[in-house]
């Protein structure tokens, strides 16, 4: 293992990368390494000064500590956002490529497999995958959404370097499964309502919508909602029956089970057919047409 090495940290990240199939992701990725790449020409950091590890929807460039940080910012919020729009102009919807980058500082060590280790790194990550990130790229129209730490802001940020605007970062708590951490967001942070929290340990790309509005999207009738008493239009017999007890029976009978009222028209059973007022009927009297099957005119005693 070496030993810890100050470096700037570049991260970023391609939005809903895992929604897209195999060919559109192998584009995707060679879209966001000519970004990179152009953006940190642009900075003046050439490869010299630079290390880079793939993580498969994402870029990860640990930059010399001699580099300007001040050239890095400038190239990200002016390069980036112009690249983005010319390549999406251009492209598919299922091609369009929008990006959630951080930019952090600290000491990173190289272990024995040549992987990268740190707090400072682990922390830039965890800015990287904030929900309160996610929420912000989603709101932004340049297909672009910036984070820094607290560190670059204190150090590089706030002393309002030209094409880098102190005013355009605005403080926020990015929580982690870590704990809290402080950064700093380029642009307007989303609002309080939004989700902010840890999403857990694993990325969620789908970015979907909080739900459906009954009656909306999908086809799906809204449901019925109950009027409410005294409402026009309606009448007591118009109220829930369900949780009503049952009348008592005729004559001192047990109680009946379901009750049917009929004032006049045609109501069907299955059975026979009874036309005419009906007398003697158990419970009182039927007035009206009662159909129970096969129609048979004429009155019936």
């Amino acid at each position: 293992m070496t030993h810890p090495v100050s470096r700037t940290i570049l991260l970023l990240d391609i939005e809903r990368f895992s929604d897209r199939d195999d060919v559109e992701q192998a584009y995707l990725r060679r879209m966001l390494y000519d970004v990179t790449d152009r953006a940190l020409e642009t900075a003046g950091i050439d490869e010299t000064l630079r290390t880079r590890a793939d993580r498969g929807d994402s870029v990860m460039e640990l930059i010399d500590a001699n580099a300007p940080v001040t050239a890095l910012l400038r190239a990200l919020l002016t390069e980036v956002p112009v690249q983005l729009r010319a390549l999406n102009r251009m492209a598919s919807r299922s091609a369009q490529m929008r990006l959630r980058g951080v930019v952090a500082g600290g000491y990173v060590t190289v272990d024995d497999l040549d992987g990268w280790v740190g707090s400072d790194l682990n922390h830039a990550c965890r800015l990287l995958d904030a929900a309160l990130l996610r929420a912000a790229l989603r709101e932004r129209p340049d297909d672009f959404a910036l984070c820094v730490s607290d560190s670059v802001y204190q150090g590089v940020v706030r002393h309002d370097h030209p094409g880098v605007p102190a005013a355009d970062f605005h403080q926020v708590t990015v929580g982690t499964k870590n704990g809290p951490l402080t950064a700093w967001l380029h642009g307007p942070v989303p609002p309080a309502g939004e989700d902010h929290g840890e999403r857990g340990a694993t990325e969620d790309h789908g970015e979907r919508g909080a739900g459906e509005a009954p009656g909306g999207s999908g086809d799906r009738p809204a449901p019925a909602t109950p009027a409410a008493p005294g409402t026009p239009g309606t009448t007591r017999d118009t109220e829930d029956t369900r949780n009503r007890p049952a009348p008592a029976a005729h004559r001192g009978a047990p109680a009946p089970g379901p009750v049917l009222d009929v004032n006049g028209g045609s109501v069907s059973f299955g059975g026979g057919y009874v036309a005419g007022d009906q007398h003697g009927v158990s419970g009182g009297r039927v007035t009206g047409d009662v159909v129970m099957g096969s129609k048979t005119d004429g009155d019936r005693s």
